[in-house]
């Protein structure tokens, strides 16, 4: 059986900062709500590449963090088939994020290093650096 977005990034175990992160910024309920989400998820090595004390920093400023969080995620089910049809895509935090599918799939500056791991509620595509919106 599959599990939601939540449980599916839990389970993964490479994800262990962002989950902390969704978890700080109170969206844990709404990534395991109906859905479906599309979630471009930064893995625990992407975290890492940020300045030193960047997390840290973030997990004190819960609208900041939950700002992040948000540019992250776009509505409905976005599979990697789909992406390569899109040049950008509107993020649930507002903002667009940028599609570059000329060397395999880029968001914005990050690289898409796994995609179309399926849960209940949606897609998670594994990315290489954290989005940090405009």
């Amino acid at each position: 059986m599959m599990g939601d977005i939540v449980d599916t990034a839990v389970a993964a175990g490479n994800f262990n900062t962002l989950v902390a992160a969704v978890e700080a910024a109170g969206l844990v309920d709404t990534l395991k709500s109906a859905g479906p989400f599309t979630v471009f998820a930064p893995s625990d090595e992407a975290f890492s590449k940020l300045p030193a004390g960047t997390v840290e920093g973030l997990l004190k400023d819960i609208p900041k963090l939950k700002n992040i969080l948000t540019y992250h995620v776009i509505s409905g089910k976005v599979m990697s088939t789909d992406v390569v049809n899109l040049k950008s895509a509107k993020t649930v935090q507002g903002q667009e994020i940028k599609i570059d599918t000329a060397n395999g799939v880029k968001v914005n500056d990050a690289m898409v290093v796994k995609a179309d791991i399926v849960t209940d509620n949606g897609v998670i595509h594994v990315i290489d650096k954290v989005l940090i919106p405009e």
